[in-house]
């Protein structure tokens, strides 16, 4: 298998990406200045250091796109009878990102705090509340996000889809979210058919 073609990620080094993101330092000591970033996910993922790839891709891939993403993980959380809150905070964060406007990125922060940010809904809806913009009110004096803080929410979201239910199959989960976040970098949709299923 060739190196993944990301189309999407603007970055041409794995050291720029690296530059503000919390990874291991098992997966820091792997880094060396020459990697792309699509050979360096694709080192951590072949040594299994699962959570240190989901970030690194998470700040790689631009806002929206890494938006999605945690959009497509979280529903993949949301389970049978799912609560609205989560469902809405979902739903939010998908029209920002099929619309990203100030009014759609506005709406999305309440909808994460009524989901409590203890699902990945919550963390899928801050990455789109956290995409630029301002965190204050609008009334107030603008405070902008930090660069990093979509990445990280993104981040938030697919670990803790990948270990909200069923921790025991979070190896299996965090591959193919992993797969889906690949697809998206390569210029996919992320929505790759359910293995196993009609």
């Amino acid at each position: 298998m060739g190196e993944y073609a990301f189309k999407k990620v603007l970055a041409d080094k794995a050291v720029a990406i690296c530059q503000d993101i919390e990874i291991d330092e098992v997966a820091r000591a792997l880094l060396a200045p020459e990697h792309a970033p699509a050979a360096f996910l694709r080192l951590l993922i072949d040594k299994a250091l699962y959570a240190d790839a989901v970030k690194f891709l998470a700040r790689a891939l631009p806002k929206r796109e890494a938006t999605w993403w945690a959009c497509l993980c979280a529903r993949s959380a949301l389970g049978e009878n799912p609560a609205q809150d989560m469902v809405r905070a979902v739903e939010l964060a998908e029209q920002w990102v099929y619309k990203p406007t100030e009014e759609h990125r506005r709406q999305v922060f309440p909808a994460a705090q009524a989901a409590q940010f203890n699902h990945p809904a919550s963390w899928a809806a801050m990455a789109a509340f956290w995409s630029g913009g301002s965190m204050a009110p609008p009334e107030a004096p603008v405070v902008p996000p930090a660069e990093n803080l979509t990445g990280k929410a993104v981040a938030g979201a697919v670990m803790l889809a990948a270990v909200q239910t069923e921790p025991e199959k979070s190896e299996t989960k965090y591959k193919r979210f992993l797969e889906q976040g690949i697809d998206i970098a390569c210029g996919g949709t992320g929505r790759l058919e359910a293995k196993g299923t009609a």
